[in-house]
């Protein structure tokens, strides 16, 4: 299928930008953390391991990067405070790489799969709706053939963004009368969408967590009816987090995971906040790749998530 988007400089420039609330925050604190000192001691360690929680990397995830910070300084035996951005970067990169996080450079999916259906799901107001159609514009753009499943009934507002999304980017949306079936949704959305040969469905969910039996019920069955007409259907499962709600985003995570078998993550509104830290933990606890990260209102603004840069854009080349 279509290929589109290898990491290039205005990609890097977006990126950066996005981070920068996130890199200014992390940095002047690290400065602060080094401040008279020439080389890593306990201390620094001490201060870096605050600066990192306070970042929303999260406890469990700090603890580690500093655990192997504190073995390389162990085996190098002096490590100025100059090396240590280079430390971290090369830690967290590492950690990343641990935790099944690759570098995609494309928008592309498996040729065997068609069509490939992800199926989003995610709480109200983390920008689901928008990422599904800034992702339906960067499949369109790399020649494929797109379907958008309405499978959010419960809110016409829901209904109504995706219709927008998909007149704008210019794939059909497949949807019903408010409070029709979600499944039966998500059932006419994968016909319509095999009948007309697309390479890829994308299928919006409700994001109601005030019940998580009632949504782990509900996610099982659209999971199940889909199966009805592509066996192994969906073949993704992207969970949309709110980068900017820092900690909550974990606890969306826990939830989530916990309803359905999520096996993607997209991390949204970096470019507002400084609270960038969170990919990284969320990544590492989670053991889920993060796949895409939203870095402003732009259409283009949905990157691909490439780890090296990442942490590049976050403590410097």
């Amino acid at each position: 299928m279509g290929i589109f988007s290898f990491f290039n400089k205005e990609k890097k420039e977006t990126l950066d930008k996005g981070l920068s609330k996130t890199k200014e925050n992390v940095f002047s604190k690290i400065t602060r953390a080094i401040a008279g000192k020439s080389r890593v001691d306990d201390d620094v360690l001490d201060n870096l391991e605050e600066v990192l929680i306070t970042s929303d990397v999260g406890v469990e995830t700090t603890l580690k990067i500093i655990n192997r910070i504190q073995d390389r300084v162990a085996k190098d035996k002096y490590v100025t405070t100059q090396e240590l951005t280079s430390l971290l970067r090369e830690e967290i990169a590492a950690l990343l790489t641990e935790n099944n996080t690759e570098d995609n450079e494309s928008f592309s999916l498996p040729e065997d799969k068609k069509p490939y259906v992800i199926m989003v799901v995610g709480v109200n107001g983390v920008g689901k709706t928008t990422t599904i159609g800034k992702l339906a514009y960067q499949f369109k753009k790399a020649g494929m053939k797109v379907y958008l499943g309405a499978a959010d009934t419960f809110r016409a507002a829901a209904v109504e963004q995706l219709d927008i999304w998909g007149e704008r980017v210019g794939v059909p949306v497949i949807k019903q009368k408010m409070g029709s079936d979600p499944a039966s949704v998500a059932f006419d959305t994968l016909n319509s969408a095999k009948a007309n040969e697309a390479d890829v469905v994308i299928i919006d969910t409700a994001g109601r967590l005030h019940n998580k039996i009632n949504l782990m019920n509900e996610l099982t069955k659209i999971k199940n009816v889909m199966k009805k007409v592509i066996p192994d259907a969906p073949q993704e499962v992207l969970l949309v987090l709110d980068g900017s709600t820092g900690q909550n985003a974990f606890e969306q995570a826990k939830q989530f995971t916990a309803a359905t078998e999520v096996n993607a993550l997209a991390v949204t509104k970096l470019d507002g906040t400084a609270k960038g830290g969170v990919v990284i933990g969320i990544s590492d606890q989670f053991r889920i790749p993060v796949k895409y990260i939203g870095l402003g209102e732009g259409i283009e603004d949905l990157q691909l998530f490439n780890k090296k840069e990442f942490v590049n854009s976050l403590f410097g080349e």
